[in-house]
């Protein structure tokens, strides 16, 4: 380690205990997508406190924020998570993402002039429903800068995952409701559901491996002996691209198309806004986090399925250069991300690990490649980024 690994590390290291608290104080008080006010003015108040300059409410989102420190001309981001899952709380460890990369700010500000950054946090809403990354991009938010990353919690501790594009659509049945006992001039909605999901069936042994359709009727009636005149399917799919998702719609919306012909009621479809787009990795700042997550005790075996989620983290890859590496918590496998299980841990001493261990390597990698002049150069220069 260089003389300025060990001042991050010693002011990581003073500012850990307070981290810590600001985590579990988010996985106690878990907020869904857009309505994160209250672990929004927490990451602010942090970061207010160590001398970041912040503004609020941008993108006209009301809990997103960008938080900088330093006048650099090398402009390096960090992406704090915030929202959780209905009924689950904080079961992909959102509020370790946000700790971690607080931690990581922290520690990289007294610094940054000395190593000619300047160092944003951005309060990034709505992961799991919205994309609010999207819409920060969209609007002009991450404009001006040249990396960005984050560290996902998960069950392997892996550099560079296969993270897939996704986009998801409402489906909606009208049909004409009746007496379930006389039910012959009715037009059952819920049966329109039951076809198209027989049809998906059958048309996921012909798409390619890999390519998953996601499906959950949200409405379908209310009483047994009532036959329902509406129906609400929600539906997602995922591939390697968005180009490819399209693709698959095409044919995944002629099944729903078949459940209205079948049954004689009308479909209508509604594009959702949750747009999930493929990960580009840097190839230069990966093998940096690597090396320094190692220093801090990880260890990344080359595990056969890479193959993780999608995140609208890949949406911000495709115009800065950014990564997003894995970090594990010690669970068993039924207990992976999106259950309960993996909540309550957020919350205990594996998530204290992972804020350790991922807001650590974050600040020394982000130092490395402001020490780097062949780093530094091509990310500012944008020269060889594969987005290009």
């Amino acid at each position: 380690m260089t003389d300025v690994d060990d001042r991050i590390e010693r002011a990581f290291e003073r500012n850990l205990a307070a981290m810590l608290e600001l985590s579990h104080r988010i996985n106690a008080n878990p907020e869904l997508a857009f309505e994160e006010y209250e672990t929004s003015a927490a990451l602010i108040e942090a970061l207010e406190q160590g001398g970041f300059t912040v503004e609020k409410g941008v993108a006209d989102l009301p809990t997103a924020f960008v938080a900088s420190a330093g006048t650099g001309d090398f402009v390096f981001g960090l992406c704090a998570e915030m929202d959780a899952l209905p009924g689950i709380g904080h079961g992909c460890g959102h509020n370790v993402i946000a700790a971690s990369a607080i931690g990581a700010a922290l520690a990289l500000a007294p610094f940054a002039g000395e190593l000619g950054l300047t160092v944003r946090v951005f309060g990034t809403p709505a992961e799991e429903k919205g994309t609010g990354k999207e819409i920060l991009v969209n609007r002009g938010v991450f404009d001006g800068t040249h990396a960005a990353m984050m560290v996902h919690p998960a069950l392997k501790d892996v550099v560079i995952p296969t993270l897939r594009a996704s986009r998801s659509w409402q489906v909606a049945y009208t049909g004409v409701g009746g007496h379930a006992s006389r039910p012959w001039n009715a037009l059952n909605a819920a049966d329109a559901t039951v076809v198209a999901q027989t049809a998906i069936g059958l048309l996921r042994q012909q798409l390619r491996d890999g390519i998953r359709v996601h499906h959950v009727v949200q409405e379908a009636g209310a009483a047994v002996n009532v036959i329902p005149d509406h129906a609400i399917v929600d539906c997602m799919i995922r591939a390697d691209t968005i180009a490819e998702v399209d693709e698959v719609w095409e044919r995944v919306r002629r099944c729903f198309d078949a459940g209205a012909i079948a049954t004689g009621t009308s479909v209508e479809y509604t594009t959702l806004p949750s747009v999930y787009r493929e990960f580009r990795h840097d190839p230069d700042l990966a093998p940096l986090f690597e090396k320094h997550a190692k220093a801090v005790g990880r260890t990344f075996p080359d595990y056969p399925d890479k193959m993780f989620g999608s995140t609208d983290m890949g949406n911000v890859s495709l115009r800065v250069p950014a990564i997003h590496p894995m970090l594990s918590f010690g669970l068993p496998a039924e207990e992976g991300n999106h259950t309960a299980a993996f909540a309550v841990a957020a919350g205990g001493p594996e998530g204290d690990r992972f804020v350790r261990d991922a807001g650590l390597a974050m600040a020394r990698t982000i130092a490395e490649a402001a020490r780097s002049s062949e780093v530094r150069g091509r990310l500012i220069g944008r020269k060889g980024h594969p987005c290009q």
